[in-house]
């Protein structure tokens, strides 16, 4: 797997199969066929995020559940799950 990671805090916002191709630009993130992507991450970029490939995902990984730093997995205190509120 690889997750997208906010630079700061490394918060984890996604996460996708080792295959699934990430290209980290200058003014966006692009996910999938650079030709006819699956979609545009437009509010991250190579100054605010970074791709980390080679973890393990978490069973219950959500978007901004966990941080990851040095192969560990950390869940943010805090958080609450969008699909409960």
């Amino acid at each position: 797997m690889k997750t997208i990671l906010l630079n700061d805090g490394n918060v984890s916002k996604y996460l996708f199969a080792d295959d699934k191709d990430v290209a980290v630009g200058d003014d966006v993130i692009v996910v999938g066929d650079p030709a006819a992507p699956d979609f545009i991450i437009a509010d991250m970029n190579s100054s605010n995020a970074t791709v980390v490939e080679g973890v393990s995902e978490p069973d219950d990984w959500y978007g901004c559940k966990y941080s990851y730093a040095d192969s560990t997995w950390t869940a943010i205190e805090g958080w609450v799950d969008p699909r409960e509120e």
